[in-house]
């Protein structure tokens, strides 16, 4: 499991405790470079020797990369939440404020003001979800923060990549997820030769914290079969 930015194994917290139960689950560490490549290169580094991969949001772009470098390594694929399109030139600027007032040690205001409000849709579970977020964010810090914005700047169109793709793909998304919306998963689907899609109803781009329960039981069933 891959996850986004500014997440760590809390983001997979439902899905951990429910697949641990048949399967080895290891959450990759994607906090350690600045870019998508050398990221991917990581997490193959230490992935056994054939796995299944899951990627959210920014981990999603990590995972494509991941089976770019070594597709004859993946049995099966999960894509969620996430984008296939390289960073458009006026995301890339916007981020360079973003950068500079972290630098000057305002994570929590960038993450409170800029960032985390988009993710969720509104729910009753939305403030628990959020203050999860946050947490995750804070612990990782700054530093992260920075390596993973210029990962995300630098990144490559992984369009050819996916269309490439031989092995079976779950696509996967929150219906309300406004930063990768259900049109691009739509595009992804149709893209892939061997690929479901799932849309997670009343979730946005955090559907394994909003909607834990069926976003875990589509993974696993999936999975499984």
């Amino acid at each position: 499991m891959v996850p986004g930015m500014m997440c760590d194994e809390r983001i997979f917290s439902p899905q951990i405790e429910v697949l641990s139960q048949n399967l080895e689950v290891t959450i990759a560490d994607i906090s350690n470079f600045s870019s998508v490549r050398e990221l991917a290169s990581d997490v193959l580094k230490k992935a056994p020797k054939n796995f299944s991969l899951l990627g959210h949001s920014m981990g999603g772009i990590v995972a494509m990369e991941i089976y770019s470098q070594a597709p004859d390594r993946i049995e099966k694929l999960i894509l969620m939440d996430t984008n296939p399109k390289a960073e458009l030139d006026e995301v890339k600027l916007k981020r360079e404020p973003q950068i500079r007032e972290v630098n000057k040690g305002k994570l929590l205001e960038v993450m409170r003001d800029e960032m985390k409000p988009n993710y969720l849709t509104e729910s009753e579970n939305k403030r628990s979800v959020l203050n999860v977020c946050m947490d995750m964010a804070l612990t990782l810090g700054p530093h992260v923060f920075i390596n993973q914005s210029r990962a995300l700047q630098s990144r490559l169109d992984q369009q050819n990549t996916i269309q490439s793709i031989k092995i079976p793909v779950l696509i996967l998304c929150g219906s309300e997820d406004k930063l990768c919306p259900v049109e691009r998963h739509e595009m992804m689907h149709n893209m892939i030769t061997d690929s479901d899609l799932k849309i997670i109803n009343n979730a946005g781009h955090m559907p394994t914290l909003e909607q834990p329960r069926e976003t875990t039981e589509v993974i696993k069933e999936w999975l499984m079969r």
